[in-house]
């Protein structure tokens, strides 16, 4: 590898200025900035993986002419990710000195702080949702959707709760955001401005596909990331270093949703939240899955092209998107490649990207008459958990007979899979229940899952026959008392089959 110079210094807007620091290394945290560097220590450290939300903190930026916020983790984002973008922590939020912002007003009221080591990352949760409402009532869900990134071990979420439906009846701080938006584009214009300079920045964050690609090309050895919310893990938990890192996050083409007549393509670096906003402005009922994709915070840092590159088997981007039947886009300099999606791994977390390449879109074919899609995540908390079993189905049916099935599998194989045994075993079958029963033991009998702290492999197998027979009964309407009542017994067997594991063990 080539040798490293320091990154550019680093810029964004807080407490009504624009903060410059120079020398941060390129894998240093937004959290380890706060608290080693600016004493911020009202943002605390929690478990370090993106999972508690003791370490939210609010992020700004322009979006279609006006600011938006969102809450992230800062534990698991770069420093360098924030440049020319605006911040708030806990210690930003009070209007005048001795004063209360109406969200911690809110929780003071509602006695909604017990041990209070959550408490600034809950607090952080709910300015970015009380900016949002921008004086709006808010209801128990939409309080519950913005805190899902949030634990509390003290188990105090009903008064949590109650203060964010409380704090829009508290006299009013309006965010000012002309003079934000004054120094993001300021920010942005610095840049612009900035001479080529230093020919090996260990720091760089492409603002083109063109500066993108030449970097990659020039730095095949860099490591790519594209929101981090995985290698935020790496770099905590197993300590690794990287003396170049490329950040696709702020590539202006990447970062769009484009819809065309027969498919739409999301853009690489377009957040999880945005990414799944289109999926579900096309397929609405996929609306509860997507609310279940990690919590909040994790799904405004991460990106579906870092998901999907990331290539974990238990990642719940990819069934759905290889049961829609979605190709991937691969660009380097001079040329692209497209495939789909499943053909793009290899093994265990390993792939066909090559090293002067990155993946620039997710094309996804946009609905048809008579399809019908679900897809199902079997998990053992309702938020922020990762997947024992993902399955995602997309079957056309007309007439009483399956014209074209495509599933997607999560959790049972070293990569995300198709299920073409499966397939075939629907595939221009009559839709009936002996149809879906035969599917049922080939599904089953389809893969090798293995055991492991989230489920056992008998688990796995067996519950992927039973989504498939309640994909069946949702086809055809046969409504239980609850339909999440399959979902709280899957939950349920899962916890047994753990105990029994332990037993025996």
């Amino acid at each position: 590898m080539s040798s490293t110079s320091p990154p550019r210094p680093l810029q964004f807007y807080r407490k009504g200025r624009i903060v410059q620091l120079a020398h941060v290394a390129p894998t240093r945290t937004l959290l380890d900035l706060l608290r080693e560097d600016l004493l911020c220590t009202g943002t605390k450290e929690g478990c370090g993986e993106g999972d508690c939300g003791a370490c939210t903190v609010v992020l700004g930026e322009e979006h279609e002419g006006k600011l938006r916020l969102r809450a992230i983790n800062s534990c698991i984002r770069l420093a360098h990710s924030i440049d020319g973008l605006a911040l708030w922590t806990v210690e930003d939020l009070a209007p005048a000195p001795n004063a209360l912002h109406p969200v911690q007003q809110a929780m003071v009221q509602c006695h909604a702080s017990q041990c209070g080591f959550c408490t600034p990352g809950f607090v952080m949760s709910l300015f970015a949702l009380y900016d949002a409402q921008r004086g709006q009532s808010i209801t128990r869900a939409q309080a519950q959707q913005a805190l899902s990134g949030n634990l509390c071990r003290c188990t105090g979420y009903r008064p949590i709760l109650q203060a964010a439906q409380h704090m829009q009846s508290l006299p009013a701080v309006a965010l000012d955001s002309a003079p934000v938006l004054k120094a993001l584009r300021q920010m942005a214009h610095d840049v612009a401005q900035e001479p080529a300079g230093d020919p090996a920045p260990s720091y760089i964050l492409p603002r083109t596909l063109a500066e993108l690609l030449r970097a990659r090309a020039r730095y095949p050895d860099a490591q790519l990331v594209a929101g981090c919310t995985d290698v935020g893990l790496w770099i905590n938990k197993l300590h690794k270093d990287f003396a170049r890192v490329i950040d696709c996050t702020r590539t202006a083409e990447l970062r769009r949703v484009e819809t065309y007549a027969h498919h739409v393509a999301i853009g690489a670096a377009v957040s999880l939240s945005d990414a799944y906003v289109a999926l579900v402005h096309d397929r609405p009922q996929l609306q509860r899955f997507a609310e279940r994709f990690a919590g909040a915070p994790v799904r405004n840092s991460g990106t579906l092209g870092g998901n999907v590159a990331n290539g974990s088997p238990i990642g719940d981007s990819m069934p759905l998107l290889i049961a829609l039947g979605a190709n991937i886009v691969l660009m380097r300099e001079g040329g692209h490649r497209e495939l789909a999606l499943e053909s793009f791994y290899t093994g265990y977390r390993k792939n066909l990207l090559a090293q002067d390449e990155v993946l620039a879109w997710i094309k996804v074919p946009r609905p048809v008459p008579q399809e019908f899609v679900r897809v199902y995540k079997i998990s053992k908390r309702t938020e922020d958990d990762i997947s024992a079993v993902c399955l995602a189905l997309c079957l056309h049916i007309d007439a009483g007979l399956v014209r074209h099935a495509s599933i997607g599998v999560g959790g049972v194989a070293a990569t995300p899979v198709r299920a073409l045994r499966t397939q075939a075993a629907l595939q221009g079958q009559p839709w009936t229940l002996a149809t879906v029963q035969a599917a049922m033991q080939t599904l089953r009998a389809e893969f090798s899952p293995i055991s492991d702290m989230r489920a056992s492999a008998a688990y796995r197998s067996d519950v992927l026959g039973k989504l498939l027979q309640r994909f069946w009964m949702e086809y055809h309407g046969q409504q239980l008392s609850s339909l999440d009542a399959l979902d709280d017994a899957a939950i349920a067997a899962l916890d047994a089959d753990q105990r029994a594991g332990e037993v025996s063990a």
